[in-house]
């Protein structure tokens, strides 16, 4: 522990007492899910002068398949439903590298691990840009709250909870509230400041719900500059851990979930021991799921009270997924389904578009897409440092649609050593058209139809029946690692 950690811990009780009074605050007065804008909040007219504000939500974690509007029928998820229904559901976005940090660091800067944050625990690199650099250079506020796994703390030299990231090493937001890593939901520890303005402590209560507390303040502050005419397009973003193991939620939400009547993913192992850690997991995983869309839409809430959902593009996501027993594996890191695909809902309510396009999109969007379409939100060009596809048309009435590539690339660059996931460095691709290749260096691994076997059940890389599609997607996939400039030796066509 550094003395600035243990300085900043022995003023931990009297800042906690604070914080727990302004979270009650916070708290009273907001329903539990969103149910449309209150009286006297109706949308303002349009004004095509103002600049849009941008907000990510993401869960960690979180795979696409274990909401309801994707299929699943065990959890309860009414906020995020109505944002699907009136939004954009990139019903194939996934993780180019299903891991924590590396998706972060894509996530941010819009460059594919092997260029920026390549394994578990490496850090952001010193001066990297990132995605707040673009915003803070055009006029833009930036905020970040929560999960930030970017310091580069080796969880092995002790608990990341009281690691103090260096206020250089935090993506250069304005404002920034969060802590390295924590696998202890009740027992959240958060830091920010610099100097003499520094803090360190401890949150009241459940993660999700304390963090969600500290961005609608975040939210409200903005909208009294607003009335007070010193207000400015935002771009912020709130980052919280669950639904990621342990499987814990309040009370409440863990009552909701018997693990002996869940609905398990046709492709769950039928072992015993599989099937009864799926289960005894999962029934903590919804009720994670069910407390952040209940969160969600307490955020939804506050920017309509606060008149700002009206000018405010919403994306809620996830850093990757869960496999949750499918194929007898647990955790992440693997390019099966159930680890690579994430959620992606676009919402948010903006009339000075004309209009914004809503429904589902297949195409497959990548991590290192998120920064690009993000800035294509609000009319601002990517930065050439910036390796994805800016797919904002999509979502944006009239906006010309950038080049898109015909695949997305997934790897994983330096393996992590994690239990349940896969220990070996791979390289593949996810077409449009729904083939998945991967491989090992010099050996083809998993080849999968998805359209015609979306559990991934049929293995076809070693079959010679599919050797021309084997042959054109190892093509593919070379050329993914000659123009990323990656180094990887995949198998002889």
């Amino acid at each position: 522990m550094n003395r600035r950690s243990f300085f900043s811990r022995s003023l931990a009780g009297a800042t906690a007492l604070a914080a727990r009074a302004q979270e009650n605050t916070a708290l009273s007065g907001l329903g539990p899910q969103y149910s449309g804008p209150p009286a006297g909040h109706e949308a303002p007219e349009p004004n095509e002068n103002q600049r849009p504000n941008v907000i990510w939500i993401l869960g960690d974690q979180l795979r696409a398949q274990a909401l309801p509007f994707n299929g699943d029928p065990n959890a309860r998820t009414p906020s995020l439903e109505r944002a699907e229904v009136n939004g954009l559901n990139f019903t194939g976005a996934l993780s180019g590298f299903p891991l924590c940090c590396p998706f972060r660091g894509s996530m941010l800067t819009g460059r594919y691990a092997h260029h920026c944050v390549p394994g578990h625990e490496y850090p952001l690199p010193q001066g990297q840009k990132t995605i707040a650099d673009v915003f803070n250079e055009n006029g833009y506020d930036t905020a970040y709250i929560g999960k930030w796994h970017l310091g580069g703390w080796h969880e092995s030299n002790g608990r990341a909870a009281f690691f103090i990231t260096d206020p250089d090493r935090r993506g250069n937001f304005r404002y920034w509230i969060g802590y390295e890593n924590n696998n202890s939901q009740w027992d959240c520890w958060v830091h920010g400041g610099t100097g003499t303005d520094a803090f360190h402590y401890r949150l009241p209560g459940y993660e999700t719900d304390a963090l969600t507390d500290i961005f609608i303040r975040y939210l409200n502050g903005k909208a009294e500059n607003e009335k007070n005419g010193r207000g400015r397009p935002f771009f912020a973003v709130m980052s919280v851990q669950p639904p990621h193991d342990p499987n814990v939620a309040p009370e409440q939400y863990m009552a909701h979930f018997q693990p002996q009547r869940l609905a398990l993913r046709a492709n769950v192992a039928r072992v015993d021991r599989v099937q009864e850690r799926a289960r005894r997991e999962l029934a903590g995983y919804y009720a994670q799921i069910e407390n952040l869309d209940w969160n969600y839409g307490r955020i939804i809430q506050a920017l309509e009270k606060n008149g700002q959902l009206f000018n405010t593009h919403v994306l809620f996501f996830a850093d990757h997924g869960e496999m949750g027993g499918s194929h007898g594996m647990f955790r992440k890191v693997t390019p099966y389904e159930e680890a690579i695909r994430i959620p992606m809902i676009f919402s948010g309510s903006l009339p000075a578009y004309g209009g914004l396009n809503r429904g589902r999109v297949s195409v497959p969007m990548n991590s290192v897409d998120i920064a690009p379409t993000t800035l294509g939100l609000c009319g601002l060009r990517k930065p050439d440092w910036m390796e994805g596809t800016d797919y904002s048309h999509y979502r944006i009435h009239k906006r010309a649609p950038a080049p898109e590539p015909d695949s997305a690339y997934l790897e994983n660059v330096i393996p992590t050593g994690h239990p349940d996931s896969i220990n070996t460095s791979y390289r593949g691709l996810v077409t449009n058209d729904g083939w998945k290749y991967a491989c090992f260096e010099n050996y083809s691994w998993l080849m999968f139809n998805l359209t015609e076997d979306p559990y991934e059940e049929a293995n076809l890389a070693q079959n010679n029946i599919y050797r021309a599609e084997r042959k054109k997607l190892i093509g593919r996939l070379r050329q993914w690692v000659n123009d990323t400039g990656d180094n990887f030796t995949v198998p002889p066509s």
